[in-house]
């Protein structure tokens, strides 16, 4: 991965704000207390899907030629000091796809749809767009449920969460988290509850 340039330095602050989400209670259905420890997969031996960021992009291209995400590119993480290498993929103004990879095997711990509102007469499209990339995200990891029922699963998801620092419901081996933190932005983020998850 190459080093991200200017144009993604920008919202790097943000970024690393809603990819350092925390969470009180991670495998629980929800969480939204004040008092949040670190969120799960910052956590030692916290679990990876069983592939490369360059793996993911390969076939989520594949699956979604419409909905393309462009290299993931290196951000500095030094802020939060954790040892992950995090990424960060620019889809447009303001809209970003961000991860969170396994020091030493590159294997991914987190990835995450970032929509940071900016209001105007784009928001709505903006926002569309946004919802779109998330069920993308999230039917790569369900590719048996239609794109209907994978929209009402996310409204339902960032319904739940909407005005919460961290909310997380589990299916299956996945945890999906949104992080609804206002004008600063709404992150929906899916995450591995079993070591070394294999992904279809």
């Amino acid at each position: 991965m190459k080093k991200a340039p200017g144009s993604l330095l920008t919202p790097i602050p943000i970024l690393l704000a809603l990819l350092t989400v925390t969470a009180a209670h991670a495998d629980d259905v929800s969480s939204r207390s004040n008092d949040l420890p670190t969120a799960p997969y910052l956590l030692p031996g916290a679990p990876t899907f069983d592939m490369s960021i360059a793996q993911f992009r390969e076939k989520y291209n594949t699956a979604n030629p419409d909905l393309p995400l462009s290299e993931y590119r290196a951000i500095d993480s030094r802020l939060d000091k954790s040892p992950l290498t995090r990424a960060a993929s620019k889809i447009s103004e303001t809209l970003y796809a961000s991860t969170a990879l396994e020091p030493g095997t590159g294997k991914i711990k987190t990835l995450q749809i970032t929509w940071l509102p900016i209001p105007g007469s784009d928001e709505k499209a903006a926002q569309e767009k946004a919802q779109a990339y998330m069920t993308a995200l999230m039917r790569f990891f369900l590719p048996t449920r239609s794109p209907e029922d994978s929209r009402k699963r996310l409204n339902e998801l960032l319904s739940k969460g909407k005005g919460a620092r961290y909310y997380s419901q589990t299916e299956g081996a996945l945890r999906f988290v949104v992080a609804d933190n206002g004008e600063k932005g709404l992150t929906f983020a899916v995450e591995p509850i079993k070591l070394s998850l294999t992904v279809p």
